[in-house]
């Protein structure tokens, strides 16, 4: 884990700076800009509308009585790719489109099924003491209860049963 944060945090965004300054000096830094801002812009629109189709399949889902599973998927893996995208950058661009486009983001839904199933199989599978919460911690609340007088009554006009 602390490899990945160091990936995240210092390596992609070098490595994003370093592809921008070799495109600027390729095509020049106006070129660059512009191309950055299109693409925001263009990844923009292509989350609000892959956004749109996910939410329309979602509620269809839901229509017909099936759990809405990959539906929710695809709508997180859209908001990331059109995060991705608004963020300047061509290797988060990249990785944007590949989460928004549906052949792509399919294949990013399956790879993420086949590695997370068995993890959550198994810890819904996992067996339980008795009295205790998925979590591990004691389902039973032990505690006292005080008698509220409703709104607009003090304690001593209260009903008692």
């Amino acid at each position: 884990m602390p490899l990945l944060l160091v990936v995240l945090f210092i390596v992609v965004p070098i490595a994003e700076l370093a592809i921008l300054i070799q495109i600027g000096q390729l095509i020049g830094i106006w070129w660059t800009i512009a191309l950055l801002v299109a693409d925001a812009v263009l990844g923009s629109l292509l989350a609000r509308s892959q956004g749109r189709a996910t939410w329309r399949r979602f509620n269809e889902a839901l229509r017909s009585g099936r759990p809405p599973a990959r539906e929710v998927m695809d709508g997180a893996l859209v908001l990331f790719g059109g995060a991705l995208l608004l963020t300047p950058g061509f290797l988060s661009d990249i990785l944007g489109l590949v989460l928004l486009l549906p052949p792509s983001r399919a294949v990013v839904r399956a790879v993420l099924v086949r590695r997370f199933a068995g993890r959550m199989a198994a810890s819904m599978a996992a067996p339980r003491p008795a009295g205790a919460s998925p979590r591990g911690a004691p389902s039973d609340v032990e505690g006292t209860a005080v008698d509220a007088a409703p709104e607009g009554l003090d304690a001593e006009h209260r009903r008692t049963p």
